[in-house]
C-alpha cells in the first residue's frame, strides 16, 4: 500500500477509534454491526454446511438427523468414538484454549472486556462439529453464539477499536448467531441483550439489530427463508385452557430446575480425571441412553418437528424427556463442546407434547390441540432454563408468525420462570455455570454505564509534558497554550501537576524580582502533585476505574504504544472525571 494511502487510512482509522469511544457513536457502530453480522453469518454458514454435508454422507438414507436408522452397534460406538476423538483433541490443547461456549463468552465480557481468543473459537468450531456429527445430545446454537461473538470480537481487535465498542461487536455477533440459527432475527437481538449482555440501551440495539438482519439475510441466501421448525397453524382453543397452561408453565419450571441441578452436579463430577476420559465417558453415556431412545441423538430438530405435528406417541415423548435430560446434562457436564439451547427446545417440545396429550383427556372438544402445547413447552422450558422470557416469547412468535401465540405464550413463559427461580431458587443456567467456575458477572448499573464508554471520549487533552527541571523560558513557553495539566517526567515515573500551580510560581518569582533564576524544579515548588498510572487508549471507563481502585495512583494518563518501549500520551483521566460520567 502506498505511503500516502496508508497514512490516509491510518488517520481515518484513528478518527473512527476516537469516535467509537463515545457511548453515542451510533452511525459508526451501525456500520460495524452490519460488517460483523455479515462475517458472523459466513462463519455460521460454514459451520452448518460442514455438519450437514458430513452427516448426509454417512447417515443411512442420506438423512442428516436420521440417527434412528443406525445399527444398534453404531448407536453406541458413534458417540463413544466421537467423545474419544474430541477428548484427545482437547487434551492436546492448552487448558485456556478449551474454554468454549456461551459461558466462555460471558466470562470474557465480564473479565476481559469482550476479547475472545482465536484459538478457542477454532477449537469450538472443530470440537462442536465433531460432537454434533457423532450424535451427542448437544445443540449448535451455543457454538454458533461463541463463533459469532468471536467474529465480532476479533474484528474489533484487528482494528484495535476501543473496548467499549468491542463489547458491542460481541453482542452483534451473538445476535447474528441466534438469528442465523433459527431464522429469527428479532429473537437473536433479544437473546443478545437479555441473556449475554443483560442490558438494554438504544445505542446497543441499533448495531445489534443490523447485525441480526445482515446475518439472517446472508443465511437465507444459502438455506432459504423457511423457519427452523415446521410449525402448523395453531392457536388457543378456549380461554378455559388458561389454567392448564399455567400448570404447564409450573411443570416446565420444575423441569428446568432439574436440568440446571443435574448439569451442576455432573460439572463437578470426575474433575480430577483427564479430559479425554471424561469426554469418552460422556460419549458412552450418550450411546447407552440412545439405545433406549435414539431420538435423543444429535441436534434433534426432527424430533421437535414431529412433536409439533403431533406425530410422536406418549411412550416416545416420555423416553425423549428422560433420556434427553440425562444425555445432555452428562455430556455437557463432563465437558463436551456444544450448546444446551437446542436440547432444551427438544425436551420442552416433548414435555409440552406430553402435557398436551394429558390435557386432551381433560378438555373435550375439537378446538383443543395437543401439539399446541409442544410449542408452549418448548418456549417455556427455554425461558426458564435461560431466565430469558422475552427472548423465548419472541422466538415463539417468529417461529409461528402467529400473534395468537402471545397470550398463552406469555402465561406459560412467566409461570415457568417464576417456578424455576422462586420455587426452586435457580438462576440462569449460564450464571450458575459461571459461579461453578468461581466467576461472577458484575452487572450493576454503574458498571454497565462505565463499560459503554471508552476513556478516549472522557479524557482531558488539555495537558503538556515537561521534564522535572526546566528554566524560566521553557516554563513561560509551556504556559502560553494555557494547559490544564502538566505531566512531569521523572525517570520512569510520571507525576501530574495542575498547570495553575506552575503559573502561580512564575507570578511569585516575578513579584519577588527573582526572574534571574534559571531553573525551576517542578517537584520542589509548592503544588498539588498526583501519582500517575497508565491506561490503554482502547480501555473502557470501567477498566480505568478498576485501575484506580487497585492502584495507589490518583490519576491516569491515556496512552498507546507506537513502538516497543515508546508510548504516545493522548490525555489525562482523573477519578472525578470518571465519576462525573455516570452521575
Amino acid at each position: 500500500m502506498p505511503n500516502n494511502i496508508q497514512q490516509w487510512f491510518s488517520r481515518h482509522l484513528d478518527k473512527l477509534r476516537l469516535r467509537l469511544a463515545h457511548a453515542d457513536a451510533i452511525p459508526q457502530l451501525a456500520i460495524m454491526g452490519i460488517i460483523s453480522g455479515l462475517l458472523a453469518g459466513l462463519v455460521i454458514i460454514a459451520f452448518r454446511l460442514l455438519i450437514e454435508s458430513v452427516q448426509t454422507a454417512y447417515m443411512p438414507g442420506g438423512g442428516g438427523e436420521n440417527f434412528e436408522a443406525l445399527d444398534t452397534v453404531w448407536v453406541v460406538l458413534l458417540p463413544l468414538l466421537g467423545g474419544l476423538v474430541i477428548g484427545l483433541l482437547f487434551q492436546w490443547a492448552s487448558k485456556d484454549d478449551t474454554q468454549v461456549g456461551i459461558v466462555h463468552v460471558m466470562e470474557r465480557l465480564a473479565y476481559h472486556q469482550g476479547y475472545l481468543p482465536l484459538r478457542n473459537a477454532v477449537l469450538q468450531f472443530v470440537g462442536a462439529a465433531l460432537s454434533i456429527m457423532s450424535g451427542h445430545s448437544v445443540g449448535r446454537e451455543g457454538p454458533n453464539v461463541h463463533l459469532g461473538a468471536a467474529t465480532g470480537s476479533l474484528l474489533g481487535q484487528y482494528m484495535t477499536l476501543p473496548n467499549n465498542s468491542i463489547r458491542t461487536l460481541v453482542a452483534c455477533g451473538t445476535a447474528a448467531a441466534i438469528a442465523a440459527s433459527f431464522n429469527t432475527p428479532l429473537a437473536g437481538v433479544i437473546f443478545a441483550m437479555e441473556v449475554v449482555m443483560m442490558e438494554y440501551t438504544i445505542t446497543g440495539f441499533i448495531p445489534v439489530i443490523l447485525a441480526a438482519v445482515s446475518a439472517t439475510t446472508i443465511t437465507r441466501m444459502v438455506f432459504g427463508s423457511a423457519p427452523a421448525f415446521a410449525v402448523p397453524s395453531m392457536q388457543l382453543g378456549s380461554l378455559a385452557e388458561l389454567p392448564y397452561i399455567l400448570v404447564l408453565g409450573l411443570v416446565m419450571g420444575a423441569l428446568a430446575a432439574l436440568f440446571i441441578q443435574l448439569l451442576q452436579i455432573f460439572s463437578r463430577t470426575l474433575t480430577s480425571q483427564a479430559i479425554w476420559i471424561r469426554m469418552t465417558l460422556a460419549g458412552l453415556a450418550t450411546g447407552l441412553c440412545a439405545l433406549i431412545a435414539p431420538e435423543i441423538m444429535g441436534i434433534g430438530y426432527d424430533t421437535v418437528n414431529a412433536a409439533l405435528l403431533g406425530e410422536l406417541s406418549i411412550k416416545v415423548l416420555v423416553l425423549v424427556v428422560i433420556f434427553k435430560v440425562l444425555a445432555t446434562t452428562i455430556g455437557l457436564g463432563l465437558g463436551l463442546p456444544g450448546g444446551l439451547i437446542g436440547p432444551t427446545i427438544v425436551i420442552g417440545a416433548a414435555a409440552g407434547g406430553l402435557m398436551g396429550a394429558f390435557g386432551s383427556s381433560l378438555y373435550l372438544g375439537d378446538d383443543f390441540s395437543a401439539a399446541f402445547y409442544a410449542l408452549l413447552g418448548m418456549g417455556a422450558l427455554m425461558s426458564a432454563t435461560l431466565q430469558a422470557p422475552l427472548a423465548a416469547l419472541t422466538a415463539m412468535l417468529e417461529l409461528t408468525a402467529n400473534p395468537d401465540i402471545i397470550l398463552p405464550g406469555m402465561l406459560a413463559v412467566i409461570s415457568a420462570n417464576l417456578a424455576s427461580s422462586q420455587l426452586f431458587g435457580k438462576q440462569s443456567v449460564y450464571l450458575a455455570l459461571m459461579q461453578a467456575r468461581g466467576l461472577d458477572y458484575n452487572n450493576n448499573p454503574v458498571s454497565q454505564s462505565l463499560r459503554r464508554t471508552g476513556v478516549a471520549s472522557t479524557m482531558d487533552r488539555d495537558f503538556i509534558t515537561l521534564q522535572e527541571t526546566i528554566n524560566l523560558d521553557e516554563a513561560r513557553t509551556a504556559l502560553e497554550s494555557k494547559p490544564r495539566w502538566i505531566i512531569i517526567r521523572n525517570q520512569q515515573l510520571k507525576i501530574l501537576m495542575p498547570a495553575a500551580d506552575l503559573a502561580r510560581t512564575l507570578q511569585e518569582l516575578q513579584t519577588e524580582n527573582k526572574d534571574e533564576a534559571t531553573d525551576i524544579d517542578l517537584l520542589e515548588i509548592p503544588a498539588q502533585r498526583l501519582q500517575l498510572a497508565s491506561v490503554h487508549m482502547q480501555a473502557s471507563l470501567q477498566e480505568a476505574h478498576e485501575i484506580l481502585n487497585n492502584n495507589p495512583a490518583e490519576a491516569l494518563y491515556v496512552q498507546r504504544p507506537n513502538a516497543p518501549g515508546i508510548e504516545h500520551i493522548y490525555g489525562i483521566l482523573t477519578r472525578q472525571k470518571i465519576e462525573s460520567s455516570y452521575q
